[in-house]
């Protein structure tokens, strides 16, 4: 594997699940697999989870790592092409990353979109200039559009707690104070629509996702049709994507949140969701704190999501 940055990237998703569980069954196993081995994390964001159980599964596999902040103790970067650059960005990406490369085997970036051109943010310059000039396997750690790890770690926890052979999982918009990426939503529905998963996604009218994630899930207006027999809720705001609105807060509708009523709707569903979460917008604390709640186990899941892509990367480096 010399990139990851959507579901394409794992190949058969069965075999790429069953290989997490594997290894979560034993962390250390490959341990060997890294040494000698480096792992730079690049950060043009903040991060609690992503910067915790990356380092983790690297640790797992024998390697060393190394962080950047590159908003703190590092050169500005000016990221276009074509920039006469008398401001106060002191490099180049194009430099940096090459340099980058120069000291390490493997390469992590998190970038958020701008929400400055959709165009731009779409196009995932950041990460894709890090895979066109590194020389190294590069995986995103959450990219403007994408958070694929993440994604991935949801569908190892949906296939740890389901009772069925294809439950019914729900991704519901939820109302938020803040302007958020579609990131996690849209690999959510990327990963979902190649699983054995009834998928349905449920939010407001114009608050439509790009239809390359959506593909062939339902869409349902209506909240509590959606939630009606489900298996699993995966709550997460985001703003619009239309051209006319990118970026927008629609609605901060509270009736959108999840409660216990919702809940009580539900096939005694779990509740999902990627951390950090506003409590009493997303959704209420007696249904976050409730044996419902898996989401504590959802981020723990992170550290084997991102062991898996660490092994592709290594085993595709001998």
């Amino acid at each position: 594997m010399k990139a990851f940055t959507n579901v394409k990237d794992l190949g058969d998703l069965k075999v790429a699940v069953q290989e997490a569980l594997e290894i979560k069954k034993n962390r250390f196993g490959y341990k060997s697999l890294g040494e000698n081995k480096t792992l730079l994390m690049v950060f043009f964001n903040s991060s609690l989870r992503t910067r915790l159980s990356t380092q983790k599964a690297a640790i797992n596999l024998g390697m060393n790592t190394m962080v950047l902040d590159v908003n703190q103790g590092a050169w500005r970067l000016e990221t276009e092409r074509g920039v006469v650059m008398d401001g106060d960005k002191s490099e180049h990406l194009l430099e940096a990353i090459p340099v980058m490369g120069c000291y390490c085997d493997i390469i992590g970036v998190r970038s958020f979109a701008r929400f400055e051109n959709k165009a731009d943010d779409y196009k995932e310059n950041i990460l894709q200039q890090f895979i066109q000039y590194a020389g190294r396997p590069v995986f995103s750690m959450e990219g403007a559009t994408t958070h694929p790890l993440q994604a991935f770690a949801d569908l190892i926890t949906i296939e740890e707690y389901k009772t069925k052979a294809r439950p019914k999982v729900v991704l519901s918009w939820a109302p938020h104070p803040k302007a958020l990426p579609q990131a996690v939503p849209n690999s959510f529905a990327d990963f979902m629509n190649e699983a054995n998963v009834d998928f349905v996604i449920t939010h407001p009218e114009g608050y439509e996702l790009d239809p390359q994630f959506v593909r062939g899930a339902k869409i349902e207006y209506d909240q509590d049709k959606a939630f009606a027999g489900a298996d699993f809720i995966y709550a997460k705001n985001w703003s619009a994507f239309a051209d006319e609105h990118y970026g927008q807060i629609l609605s901060k509708d509270r009736s959108w949140t999840v409660d216990t009523a919702k809940m009580a709707l539900t096939n005694q569903a779990k509740f999902m969701h990627c951390l950090p979460v506003r409590r009493n917008m997303i959704v209420t604390d007696d249904v976050i704190e409730s044996p419902q709640s898996i989401v504590i186990p959802e981020a723990a899941n992170r550290e084997i999501s991102c062991e898996v892509v660490l092994k592709r990367m290594l085993e595709s480096l001998k």
